[in-house]
C-alpha cells in the first residue's frame, strides 16, 4: 500500500476489531457456567447477556466524549490499559454472580470506548480516501478471523479449564494492539467550541440521520430465538462443546468470505435494491428455522453467515458515509447505538415471549417483524 497513513489506518482498524472478536473467547465457558453450573434458564441467560451491553446503547455519549477530549488514539490506549485490569480480575478471582456481571459490564464498556474511537478514525480517514467500505470490510473480516479462534479455542478452553483461563488469554492481545495504535498518527483537528446539547440538537434535527436510525432499528429488530436453538443443540441434538465450536468456526469462515466480497464490490452496490432483497431474504431465512434438524442447523449456519455478513457491511458502510463532519465518532456511534438497542430489544422481547408463545410462534413472529422497515427504504437517499 503506497499511502503509509492509510496502511496504519487499516492496521489499527483490523487490530482493534480482531481484539473485539477475540474478546468472545470466554463466552462459551460463561454460557456453560450459567447453564450447567448455575442451571439458569434460556430467558435468564438472555437477560444477563443484555445487561452487559449497556455501554453499547450510549455510544453517542461515548462518541461525543471522544470527539471532544484528547484524541481517538489516546482513548484506545486508555481502553487497552483498563481491559488488562478487568480481565486480570475476571481471570484470577472466583466471585459472586453480581460482581461477575458488574466486571463484565465494565469490560464491555471499555471495549465500547475502543470501538467508537476506531470507528471515528474509520469515518474521518475513510471519507477522506473514499474507503469507508473497504476499511469496514477489513474490520469485520478481522473480527470474523478472531471468531475462528474463539469457536474452537473457546470450546477447548471451556472443556478443559473454564471461562477464567479464557479471560487471561486476552492479555497478550491487548498488549499487541498497542503497536499499530502507537504508529498511527492522528491529524490535529480544530477544537470544538460548541456545547454538548448544541451538537446533539444538530444531530437529532438532521432528518437524514433520523430516518436512517429508525430504518436500522426496524431493519434489525425481531424477537430473538438464538439461545433456545443453542439449548436444542446441546439437549436434543446432543452436540458436544467441541463440535459446536467447530461449526461456529466453519460458519465464521464463510462470514470472512462475505466480508472479502464486500471489499471487492463495496463501491458498486445499489443500496436500495439490495435492501429490498435483504428484507424478504431475512423473513424467509427466519421461517426456515421452523425446520430445525442437525443437518439443517449446519446448512443454516454456513449459508446465512455468508449472506448476512455481506448485507451487514452494506448497511454499516451506508452509515459511515453519512456520518456528520466534525462529529464522526458521535454520529456513527449514534447509528451503531440504535443498531445495538435493536439487538437488546430483540433479545429481551424473545426472552419475554418464549415462555408465553413457544419457539414455533416466536420464529413466525420474528419473520413477520422483518417487514416493518419496508416503508422507509424509499425515504433513504
Amino acid at each position: 500500500m503506497k499511502n503509509i497513513k492509510l496502511f496504519w489506518v487499516f492496521a489499527l482498524s483490523s487490530a482493534v476489531y480482531f481484539t473485539q472478536g477475540i474478546e468472545g473467547l470466554p463466552s462459551q465457558g460463561l454460557f456453560y457456567y450459567l447453564k450447567e453450573t448455575l442451571h439458569f434458564s434460556p430467558e435468564k441467560i438472555m437477560v444477563l447477556g443484555s445487561l452487559t451491553t449497556f455501554a453499547w446503547l450510549v455510544k453517542p455519549l461515548i462518541g461525543y466524549t471522544i470527539d471532544s477530549t484528547f484524541t481517538k488514539r489516546i482513548w484506545i490506549f486508555v481502553s487497552l490499559a483498563l481491559d488488562i485490569v478487568f480481565v486480570l480480575l475476571l481471570g484470577l478471582m472466583q466471585m459472586p454472580l453480581i460482581i461477575l456481571v458488574a466486571l463484565l459490564v465494565l469490560n464491555s464498556s471499555s471495549s465500547a470506548f475502543r470501538d467508537v474511537a476506531v470507528d471515528g478514525i474509520m469515518c474521518v480517514e475513510g471519507k477522506k480516501y473514499q474507503a469507508t467500505g473497504k476499511i469496514q470490510s477489513i474490520q469485520w473480516a478481522s473480527i470474523l478471523v478472531a471468531g475462528l479462534f474463539t469457536g474452537l479455542g473457546g470450546a477447548f478452553i471451556a472443556e478443559k479449564w473454564g471461562y477464567q483461563v479464557a479471560f487471561l488469554c486476552l492479555i497478550p492481545i491487548y498488549l499487541l494492539v498497542g503497536l499499530p495504535t502507537y504508529f498511527y498518527r492522528e491529524e490535529q483537528r480544530e477544537k470544538k467550541n460548541s456545547a454538548l446539547f448544541t451538537d446533539l440538537k444538530r444531530l437529532f434535527s438532521d432528518k437524514k440521520i433520523l430516518i436512517i436510525g429508525l430504518f436500522i432499528f426496524l431493519y434489525k429488530y425481531s424477537p430473538s430465538f438464538g439461545t433456545p436453538l443453542f439449548f436444542i443443540q446441546r439437549d436434543s441434538f446432543k452436540w458436544g462443546k467441541m463440535w459446536i465450536g467447530t461449526l461456529g468456526t466453519i460458519s465464521t469462515l464463510f462470514g470472512v468470505i462475505g466480508a472479502l466480497l464486500y471489499y471487492k464490490f463495496s463501491q458498486k452496490i445499489n443500496i436500495k435494491k439490495w435492501l429490498y432483497f435483504s428484507v424478504f431474504a431475512g423473513a424467509l431465512t427466519t421461517l426456515s428455522y421452523l425446520y430445525y434438524t442437525p443437518v439443517s442447523a449446519i446448512v443454516y449456519d454456513v449459508i446465512y453467515s455468508f449472506i448476512g455478513m455481506f448485507i451487514f457491511l452494506m448497511v454499516m458502510d451506508f452509515m459511515a458515509r453519512h456520518s456528520v463532519k466534525g462529529l464522526e465518532a458521535t454520529s456513527f456511534a449514534l447509528l451503531c447505538s440504535v443498531n445495538n438497542l435493536s439487538g437488546v430489544a430483540s433479545n429481551l422481547s424473545g426472552a419475554f415471549l418464549l415462555p408465553m408463545i413457544g419457539l414455533k410462534w416466536l420464529i413466525v413472529l420474528s419473520a413477520v417483524t422483518s417487514f416493518l422497515c419496508l416503508f422507509l427504504i424509499n425515504k433513504i437517499e
